[in-house]
């Protein structure tokens, strides 16, 4: 599967991409929202976007909101990856269009119990 990584931390975009990689997909890295936005039209299609809400130049949930708004991307699955753990930042990002939420720090089983989830889905 191809995905899409998208985190200001370069450290946290290397280790997701490295889980990610040891599963064997395909990993396409953006450093922020604006960046993730251009990767998506040049290099996509991607099956799968992780994505941290607390970026600069566009946030993730802001990201979220303009993929669900484009009809090309509305295949794709967005998981939220993030430290924020508040009931309404989880229901807001799930009514963007989200289809997952996974809480930062997190273990490589518990990022691959979700992505089951999502191709089950």
């Amino acid at each position: 599967m191809r995905v899409l990584v998208i985190d200001d931390s370069r450290a946290m975009r290397k280790l997701l991409s490295s889980i990610l990689m040891s599963l064997g997909h395909q990993v396409v890295e953006a450093a922020d929202g604006l960046e993730g936005l251009d990767r998506l039209e040049r290099k996509g299609p991607f099956a799968l976007a992780l994505v941290d809400w607390n970026m600069p130049q566009i946030n993730g949930y802001e990201f979220v909101r303009r993929v669900r708004a484009d009809a090309r991307y509305s295949k794709m699955k967005l998981m939220m990856v993030t430290t924020d753990v508040e009931t309404a930042q989880v229901a807001k990002a799930l009514e963007a269009g989200a289809n997952e939420y996974v809480m930062k720090p997190f273990t490589q089983d518990a990022l691959k119990q979700k992505l089951d989830l999502l191709q089950a889905a």
